[in-house]
């Protein structure tokens, strides 16, 4: 896997206060993009060690409430085997904090993929120029779905974030 950032700090891309992990790697190549320069997977830098260790140290943190998964796609073929490991790494760890994920794939394409148990929010649909309003919270396009994992999984439908 290759990423292009880890953002701490962040209060634009989730709940809380949250460290972001960009990563590279997008076959979406939505129109009008915010981060076009994510999209091709061989783009960024190797994600190592030394970032895992970087990311724990933000989750240490008491006021940090959890991890985005973002780019880019973390769910792109690239991505998705390690961004679960990871996933899975961090519900273990830090049980309380919140791990969210965007992807443009929907729901429906990804409910059964592993990851969907360790997450608990996942943004998904592509960005969708024409839809774009900037009042929305926390998606770019109206289309987009901000899901509540657990309870959806819980139902067997689409529970949407309060």
């Amino acid at each position: 896997m290759r990423y292009h950032n880890i953002t701490k700090d962040d209060m634009l891309n989730g709940d809380g206060l949250r460290v972001v992990l960009w990563v590279a790697g997008c076959d979406h190549c939505c129109p009008e993009c915010q981060n076009p320069v994510t999209w091709d997977p061989n783009g960024g830098l190797p994600f190592t060690d030394a970032e895992r260790t970087e990311i724990f140290a933000e989750l240490d943190k008491d006021y940090v409430s959890g991890i985005t998964f973002s780019g880019g796609d973390p769910l792109h073929p690239a991505n998705i085997t390690e961004v679960t490991a990871l996933a899975k790494e961090i519900k273990k760890k830090y049980p309380d904090k919140t791990i969210w994920l965007y992807t443009g794939f929907l729901w429906e394409e990804i409910c059964r993929e592993k990851i969907t148990e360790y997450l608990d929010v996942c943004v998904d649909g592509e960005f969708e120029a024409d839809k774009k309003e900037l009042s929305l919270r926390w998606k770019g396009s109206s289309n987009q779905r901000v899901i509540d994992v657990p309870e959806t999984l819980r139902q067997g439908k689409i529970v949407l974030h309060q």
